[in-house]
């Protein structure tokens, strides 16, 4: 009975090795610092032209113009990175094929009132200009959404959505949500979704070099540091359990066509119903489950760190640009009912 308690404890300390370090590197500015100096895997293609292509401009992509961090993953996707490509050719290829961008953004409880109107701002001077954006706002109180000036081809539908008692549910429900708006009206009217967190600010462009059928972002924390470190969900009972991976995605930007974020969404949500079925939460809620996703279905797409930055990081000679930031945190205040 005792080899088995201690065998128990000592497995428990394994599993919970990757999260003690994650927070120290989330509170440590020095082993931030030495993380920044590890060194990316190698795009192992030649050229952009020997892609899984997305669309016939990412066979432009100079694949070798940044050798100071990887371009591409191990099933041919590009990773985007500033001075990859050529932003004009993009824009004048999805302006030719009738792109049109819906962003759907959640803004319940006190998030509305602190970070709505300066993400939607930012996004209105940043975020896909020249293509038609039609804007999704779900929120717990209508009446408190700010008025905001739109650019031609640009609108904003406030949706009312349920607010519930914790934080952990809001996240990991706003997949059902996506999930039944693209069903219900997105489809009907736009190419391709982006899906992000409120808590955020657009800095620099955003743009149509970003669409891809299925796109994921490379997490600010963890893009540099050894899988063995990422905080996949490591309980077996959980739908989101992940021994290894490819990289840690972040859950605050994801996006692609609307069939696969559609797709994408309804999967994660039956996970997340069936682990609260069995009594299961991940450990990361939606996160963890979106990470799992592209595990089993790689996107075809994948952001660099630029497109969602923390400055608190501190200098990274590798971001050249940011084009999201990170808004300050206060979940000691944001998170309570």
């Amino acid at each position: 009975m005792g080899y088995i308690q201690k065998t128990k404890s000592i497995l428990k300390c394994v599993l919970c090795f990757p999260i003690m370090l994650g927070v120290f590197y989330f509170t440590s500015p020095s082993l931030r610092l030495l993380i920044g100096l590890l060194p990316m895997d190698k795009c192992s293609l030649e050229s952009g032209k020997m892609l899984n292509l997305d669309n016939s401009v990412d066979a432009t992509l100079d694949l070798w113009s940044r050798r100071d961090v990887q371009t591409c993953t191990s099933w041919k996707a590009p990773i985007i990175w500033e001075g990859m490509f050529d932003p004009d050719l993009y824009d004048q290829m999805h302006k030719k094929e009738g792109t049109s961008v819906a962003l759907t953004v959640f803004a319940v409880g006190r998030y509305l009132e602190e970070y709505l109107e300066v993400f939607l701002n930012s996004s209105e001077q940043h975020f896909m200009l020249g293509l038609p954006v039609s804007y999704y706002v779900f929120t717990d109180m209508p009446e408190k959404v700010p008025e905001i000036r739109l650019g031609p081809e640009r609108s904003l539908q406030v949706i009312k959505v349920e607010r519930h008692s914790r934080w952990q549910d809001i996240s990991m429900m706003r997949m059902k949500t996506i999930l039944d708006v693209i069903e219900s009206d997105i489809r009907h009217h736009c190419t391709h979704v982006f899906c992000f967190d409120v808590d955020q600010v657009f800095s620099g462009r955003f743009g149509s070099e970003a669409l891809g059928d299925s796109v994921a972002l490379l997490h600010a924390y963890y893009y540099r540091i050894p899988k063995k470190l990422f905080t996949y969900d490591r309980n077996p009972k959980s739908k989101s359990y992940m021994g290894t991976g490819d990289f840690y995605y972040h859950a605050a930007v994801f996006g692609g066509s609307w069939k696969s974020v559609k797709a994408l969404t309804e999967a994660c949500y039956q996970n997340i119903m069936e682990d609260k079925q069995n009594n299961v939460e991940a450990l990361w809620h939606d996160e963890s489950h979106l990470n799992k996703y592209f595990w089993l279905h790689k996107p075809s797409r994948v952001l660099s760190p630029e497109y969602c930055w923390d400055t608190s990081i501190g200098y990274r000679s590798d971001i050249r640009v940011t084009r999201l930031l990170w808004a300050p945190k206060h979940y000691d205040t944001l998170r309570t009912p």
